[in-house]
């Protein structure tokens, strides 16, 4: 692990600085946003399979166009991506101001899915730019700190988010998320970005995009230890997105002691300071590379345990609840920021974007498995918010070991 330290990182690394700050801007406008959309399902509709619809609609519009995302992220400027797409959201964002009912949740769900296709091109090409801003041995603590700032983001966002909403209403929460957006587009525009484009994508694009495409999946398939890792966030994910999407928000929902979006916020707060302590402890105390792989399984299994004990504290002390929802994230925030070092270390900059989509793409799909599931449970059977955690903790803990016994056989590229 590197020795410099956050603040020296930022001092001494402009462009970094931009382009970490802009991100701190547009996050905590993405949680005024959801914490808006929430409120706005649980108030029209009372719904619960709503709700992991919602999740689902947001996970798929994220995941579906992620093979041409990574494509064009290894084609065009990864910085004019992101300009692009925060200025694509800030518009979308104002368009939640439609919806005033039962009968808008159709437009609620499909301008959903278009801001995450805009916010799924973001992500993608940010976390292939990064290598591209930092030298490699300041990786990790690049990735710590945008991590920690994602967490910090959900954190300040989510609690902030729920008292706007509760004292202002929906329609402030997504005004603010829009001037994020645009901030946020403002600050990374003198960001220099570097980047490599190899031969063969500079032809013309749809007739080679095919070829570009099942040339990203082929660098995964050569080397194994490569396909395990890009398998690490959706190892949390199918089980990760019921527990983190629907039931702890419905838990926050169902608080008696604070309004609907208080709850959820608080809940979400403890949910970012988690995943905000993780990757910085990773970075301190994980040192060994070579133990990465094996110890991201077995943070996913330790996070399954952390939220299993959150199911059986419903109910009882909220802050025991908190303080157990804060180590399941911890855990997770840590499995994100090992696995997302490894794949920008072990694969080239021509490449980044294409590997990174599948990374994505994986991650999405799980997550949408796992909403989609659990939303249909609470609606159609008996199952309770408690029970619900309960079981999807046990699958998280099973994907988590059967991920750290994963061994592949072969490490280097055939």
């Amino acid at each position: 692990m590197p020795n410099v330290g956050y603040y020296q990182l930022l001092s001494e690394n402009g462009n970094f600085r931009k382009f970490w700050f802009a991100n701190v801007i547009s996050m905590l406008g993405e949680w005024f946003n959801t914490i808006a959309l929430f409120t706005l399902i649980l108030t029209h509709t009372g719904s619960e399979a709503l709700l992991g619809i919602l999740f689902t609609v947001r996970m798929l519009g994220f995941a579906i166009f992620q093979p041409i995302v990574g494509l064009l992220a290894d084609r065009w400027s990864r910085k004019r991506i992101m300009v692009v797409t925060n200025l694509g959201q800030a518009l979308f964002a104002l368009s939640f101001l439609m919806v005033d009912g039962a009968e808008d949740m159709w437009w609620l769900l499909t301008m959903s899915a278009v801001m995450m296709l805009f916010h799924g091109s973001y992500v993608t090409a940010e976390r292939a730019a990064i290598p591209n801003i930092v030298s490699e041995e300041d990786l990790a603590t690049a990735n710590a700190l945008d991590s920690a700032t994602w967490s910090a983001a959900l954190a300040i966002g989510a609690a902030l988010g729920g008292i706007v909403v509760t004292e202002y209403g929906v329609d402030i929460a997504f005004i603010l998320d829009s001037i994020t957006f645009v901030i946020a587009t403002l600050i990374i525009l003198p960001v220099h970005v570097p980047q490599k484009v190899s031969d063969e994508m500079k032809g013309p694009l749809f007739s080679t995009a095919f070829a570009n495409i099942k040339a990203g999946l082929t660098r995964i398939f050569s080397e194994s230890r490569l396909l395990r890792i890009v398998f690490a966030k959706a190892s949390w994910n199918i089980a990760g997105g019921g527990l983190a999407a629907v039931f702890l928000v419905l838990a926050g929902a169902r608080l008696t002691n604070l309004e609907m979006a208080g709850g959820i916020g608080l809940f979400f707060m403890a949910r970012g300071i988690g995943t905000g302590i993780g990757p910085i402890l990773a970075r301190k105390y994980f040192t060994d590379e070579k133990r990465w792989p094996s110890l991201i399984g077995i943070l996913v299994a330790i996070s399954g345990t952390f939220y299993l004990a959150v199911g059986f504290s419903l109910g009882g002390a909220l802050w025991i609840t908190i303080l157990l929802v804060v180590s399941a994230h911890a855990a997770s925030g840590a499995n994100w920021v090992l696995s997302t070092i490894l794949t920008q270390k072990w694969v080239e900059d021509e490449m980044r974007g294409r590997v990174f989509s599948m990374d994505m793409l994986l991650m999405s799909f799980s997550f949408s498995i796992s909403t989609i599931v659990a939303g249909w449970l609470l609606e159609n059977t008996s199952l309770t918010i408690r029970q619900g955690m309960i079981y999807f903790a046990c699958v998280m803990i099973a994907a988590g070991l059967l991920f750290a016994a994963w061994r592949p056989s072969q490490i280097q590229r055939s």
